[in-house]
C-alpha cells in the first residue's frame, strides 16, 4: 500500500505538471485541438460514464436493451435536438466516438447501400471513390490505409484501391481545380465522393459537383467531413445547402466539445437515398458502436448548448483572427502558404512554410521549447512526411481563451524569433501573454 502510495503521488504530480504547462504556459495553436468549458468536463465524470444505453429501432420503435436509461434517454433525444438546430438538418446520428468512426459508418453505409441491387448471395466493394490525396490534404481516414480499407475495389491497372483524386490547381495545390474535377467525374463516375481536408484553407466546391451529377440516374453519394471546420459550420461553408448528402465530423476541433463524432444529413427530405440513413444508422448500432460513452455524450449536449448560444461570435473571431494572424507572420518575414489576396485561410488554419530555416519537425521542436505548440506538416510539394517543409498551425483554442486580432501580432513576432533566430522566448511569451492579458484563459463562449 505505501509503495502504491508513492507512486500516485508521484503519477499525479506529473498530471498536475502537464495540466498547468498545457493550460497555463503554452500557447496551443494545434488545429485539432480545444478546450472544452470547465461544464463539459464536468459532463464527463458524472454518473453515465461507464454506463450502457444501447438502443435499435425495431418495427418503428426505438428500443432500449438496458434499464436506468431514462436519464440518459432524455439527454441524447436533447442533443440530437441541438445537433438539428445547429446544422438546420433533419437527421443526426450521435453514437459514434470519433470523427474517424463516424467516416467509417458511412463508408459501411454507402458500401451496404450500393448493394442493394446485387445478386442474391453477393456483395461487392465500391468500384470507385473520389477523395482528396493525402500529400495535398487529404484527411488520413478517407485514405484505403485508413477508414476506407477494405471499401474500394482494386483497380486491375494499378494493384492499388480504385481512389480517385481531386485535381488541384498548379497555382494553389489547396484548392480544387473545378473544371479539370468536373471532366474527372463524368470519365470515372465514382459511386462516393468525399470532400474535406485536414490542411484546410478553402471551401470545397461542393455547389460545383452536385450541380453536375444532380441529373445522373448512378449519381454518386456526397459526403462532407467537416471534422477540422465543424465549429465554423455556416460561416465558413454550409455542405447540406451546396448539395451535399452527409456530413461528418469530430466535435473537439473547431467544435469546442468533448472527443466524439457526429453524422448528419437530410435525407429524410426526399426519397433518393432514405433508405441509406437508415443504413448509417444501423452502422453506428450495432454495427461501430456498443457503448457510446455516455459521459461524452451529456457533455456534448452542453457544448451545443454553448455553440449554437455563442456561434456567430465565435465564428466570426475564429476567422478574423485566423487572417489577422496569418498577415502578422508574413509581415515577420515568414512564408504563410495560401494567397495573400484571398487573406491566405478562409478556416482557422494558418500554413507556414519554414524549410529554409529547419525541417518542420525540427522547427516544431524549437517552438515547443518555447512553449508554442504547434505540428509540422508535409506541404503538397513535399515526398513525405518524414520530412515535412511546413507547420500547421490554428487559431480556435486560444481565440476560445481569449485573444484577438491585436494579441496575434505579438505571437507572431515570437514565432518568427524561435523560426528565424532560433532564439528561446519562453520569458517573453510570459510577460507579453500571461501577465499583461486578463483576457487571456478566461475560456469564452460557455453557458
Amino acid at each position: 500500500m505505501t509503495d502504491l502510495s508513492g507512486r500516485m503521488t508521484e503519477l499525479f504530480g506529473r498530471i498536475r505538471d502537464n495540466n498547468l504547462w498545457r493550460q497555463r504556459d503554452c500557447v496551443n495553436l494545434i488545429p485539432s485541438e480545444n478546450t472544452p468549458s470547465p461544464l463539459v468536463k464536468i459532463c464527463e465524470i458524472c454518473d453515465p460514464a461507464g454506463r450502457y444505453a444501447e438502443h435499435k429501432m425495431m418495427k418503428g420503435r426505438d428500443v432500449y436493451f438496458y434499464h436506468g436509461t431514462d436519464f440518459i434517454r432524455r439527454i441524447e433525444q436533447e442533443a440530437v435536438e441541438a445537433v438539428q438546430e445547429y446544422f438546420g438538418c433533419s437527421e443526426a446520428e450521435l453514437r459514434t466516438i470519433s470523427g474517424q468512426m463516424a467516416n467509417e459508418v458511412v463508408f459501411k453505409a454507402v458500401t451496404k447501400f450500393v448493394n442493394r441491387t446485387s445478386p442474391e448471395g453477393t456483395f461487392r466493394k465500391l468500384r470507385s471513390v473520389m477523395n482528396n490525396d493525402l500529400g495535398k490534404g487529404g484527411h488520413l481516414s478517407s485514405q484505403p490505409f485508413g477508414a476506407l480499407f477494405n471499401f474500394v475495389d482494386i483497380n486491375p491497372e494499378t494493384g492499388k484501391e480504385n481512389c480517385i483524386n481531386f485535381p488541384v490547381l498548379k497555382d494553389n495545390p489547396y484548392r480544387i481545380d473545378i473544371p479539370a474535377m468536373l471532366e474527372l467525374v463524368r470519365q470515372t463516375r465514382p459511386e462516393l465522393v468525399v470532400f474535406g481536408k485536414s490542411m484546410f484553407i478553402y471551401p470545397e466546391p461542393v455547389r460545383e459537383f452536385a450541380a453536375e451529377v444532380e441529373t445522373w440516374e448512378d449519381r454518386p453519394v456526397i459526403m462532407y467531413d467537416m471534422a477540422h471546420v465543424l465549429g465554423i459550420h455556416g460561416a465558413f461553408q454550409a455542405p447540406l445547402e451546396d448539395g451535399a448528402d452527409i456530413i461528418t465530423g469530430s466535435t473537439h476541433k473547431t467544435f469546442f466539445g468533448p472527443q466524439r463524432g457526429v453524422v448528419v444529413s437530410n435525407m429524410s427530405k426526399g426519397t433518393r437515398y432514405r433508405k441509406l440513413w437508415l443504413d448509417v444508422k444501423s452502422r453506428a448500432f450495432p454495427g461501430s458502436t456498443s457503448n457510446h460513452h455516455l459521459a461524452t455524450l451529456l457533455g456534448m449536449l452542453v457544448a451545443t448548448m454553448e455553440m449554437n448560444s455563442f456561434r456567430d461570435e465565435y465564428q466570426q473571431k475564429v476567422l478574423s483572427n485566423a487572417r489577422a494572424f496569418a498577415g502578422h507572420l508574413a509581415d515577420n518575414g515568414l512564408s504563410v502558404e495560401g494567397d495573400p489576396s484571398d487573406g491566405y485561410t478562409f478556416t482557422h488554419q494558418v500554413l507556414v512554410r519554414v524549410a529554409e530555416h529547419g525541417e518542420g519537425s525540427k522547427v516544431a521542436d524549437r517552438l515547443q521549447e518555447s512553449n508554442i505548440i504547434v505540428n509540422y506538416q508535409a506541404l503538397p510539394d513535399d515526398e513525405t512526411f518524414l520530412f515535412s517543409s511546413g507547420i500547421r498551425t490554428g487559431v480556435s483554442e486560444m481565440t476560445r481563451f481569449g485573444m484577438n486580432e491585436e494579441d496575434f501580432g505579438p505571437l507572431a513576432e515570437l514565432m518568427a524569433r524561435v523560426i528565424i533566430k532560433g532564439e528561446n522566448v519562453t520569458t517573453y511569451l510570459f510577460w507579453v501573454f500571461f501577465f499583461s492579458s486578463v483576457r487571456l484563459r478566461n475560456c469564452k463562449f460557455q453557458i
